[in-house]
């Protein structure tokens, strides 16, 4: 093991990991915008709404992940009405290409998980609030939504994650991300032991901050279970100290 080339690397794997973290943030930013609506969508009992909905999310979810970039980056420079067109400005960088496929793939995935969230609120909440006169509107703001969020957010700690980890598919597209770096150097060195090694500690050190600021949220957010427990722990401090 040389630890030498490591630290030598470190820099520019450092340097790449904030492009890893850009296409992650961007992905997860406009994923989530896209995947309120089609949750709403899919939702509605009406054929013309839902079904578009599920057929986008049957797609991005039922096609791998490195079918859609290519798909997007080779595929649609094919078209020629995509070239002469106002699109051709966003669709020639490598870097769009991921973000867009990126995007609506974890915008499949969100919407679903939405989708599960907000039926899985306990129907006797919203009778309630419907028999104290709420509307729909009102109904959603201050029941369903503030609900399905403590609901969603273990699913989609699992989604946030898992698209840390695909984002390494921008490489194949010419995108230097963390991974694209470590090939590059891999490809100079030989270093593969090394450079791969470093690589996925780094995504595992992301993994845990991942996983630590939804933790975080999730306890802030669950009051009840909070107090709970901070009582039972005061319980456990006094029957000590009387013992």
């Amino acid at each position: 093991m040389d630890f030498q080339i490591i630290i030598d690397s470190l820099p520019k794997l450092i340097e790449s990991t904030l492009v890893t973290a850009e296409l992650l943030a961007l992905s997860l930013l406009f994923g989530m915008c896209l995947a309120v609506p089609v949750a709403l969508l899919r939702l509605s009992k009406n054929p013309l709404f839902w079904m578009p909905a599920y057929a986008y999310i049957f797609f991005f979810r039922g096609s791998p992940l490195l079918v859609q970039i290519f798909l997007i980056y080779y595929g649609l420079g094919q078209l020629d009405w995509i070239k002469e067109s106002i699109l051709w400005i966003v669709l020639r960088q490598a870097y769009w290409c991921a973000i867009i496929a990126f995007t609506l793939n974890t915008g499949a995935y969100t919407a679903e998980i939405l989708r599960g969230a907000i039926l899985g609120v306990p129907h006797g909440e919203i009778e309630a609030g419907r028999a104290c006169g709420m509307s729909r509107r009102l109904l959603f703001r201050r029941i369903i939504a503030p609900r399905a969020l403590r609901l969603v957010l273990p699913a989609y700690s699992n989604e946030v994650i898992l698209m840390l980890q695909a984002t390494s598919l921008a490489s194949l597209v010419t995108i230097v991300d963390l991974m694209g770096q470590a090939s590059n150097i891999v490809n100079r060195s030989f270093a593969v032991y090394e450079i791969y090694i470093t690589a996925g500690l780094i995504y595992l050190v992301l993994t845990y901050l991942i996983a630590w600021v939804f933790r975080a949220v999730e306890w802030r957010l669950s009051g009840h279970l909070r107090d709970r427990s901070e009582a039972a722990s005061g319980r456990g401090v006094t029957v000590l100290t009387l013992r």
